[in-house]
């Protein structure tokens, strides 16, 4: 049972591959479990403690879809991500691959129209994106720092994108270009 996921879903799994990839593959190679461990303790004190409950009971063998249940909405997408990297690897995501700004764009365009519209969940969901972006750092979380001033509704291209580089400047023009098509439709 294939499905297209809405392009919120794929921005949350983008964001987080790097975690989704190393929790299957750590089931799938039980020697790399400690490690990860370690790393989910670190995310615990983040915040994530739910997330991290869940993906333990993952580590421990479960794979029932009633673990997602209590999840808030990004939580619930990272565990669908693995729970389906489990019984499908070829649904995971790439770690690696940089952000594309013809994929990311629409997905960020929605959700900041959806905060600006007063979404609960769409503001909570960009927050985690841009602490998660601000953590890795470098040109993702110069991205992730112009989120609040985009739901603010500052569209000024030279402001958004000052002191970016290349990639995050395409992005950013990306977005802009996705809110613009909303507002001429």
């Amino acid at each position: 049972m294939s499905r297209t996921l809405p392009p919120k879903e794929q921005q949350i799994i983008m964001m987080h591959a790097s975690l989704i990839t190393n929790v299957v593959h750590a089931v799938q190679h039980p020697q790399l479990q400690d490690e990860l461990k370690r790393n989910l303790e670190v995310a615990r004190e983040k915040g994530w403690g739910d997330l991290v409950d869940k993906i333990h009971s993952v580590l421990g063998g479960s794979r029932d879809e009633n673990l997602i249940k209590g999840l808030d909405e990004e939580d619930a997408v990272i565990l669908r991500a693995i729970l389906s990297g489990i019984q499908n690897p070829d649904t995971l995501p790439k770690p690696d691959q940089q952000a594309d700004g013809t994929i990311a764009a629409p997905g960020l365009a929605a959700m900041i129209q959806a905060a600006q519209s007063g979404d609960v969940q769409a503001i909570e969901v960009l927050g985690g994106m841009a602490q998660q972006m601000s953590t890795v750092g470098g040109e993702m979380a110069r991205v992730g720092a112009i989120f609040k001033k985009l739901i603010d509704g500052e569209r000024d291209p030279e402001i958004l994108t000052k002191g970016m580089g290349t990639q995050a400047e395409q992005l950013t023009l990306s977005i802009l270009e996705e809110l613009n098509k909303s507002i001429i439709h």
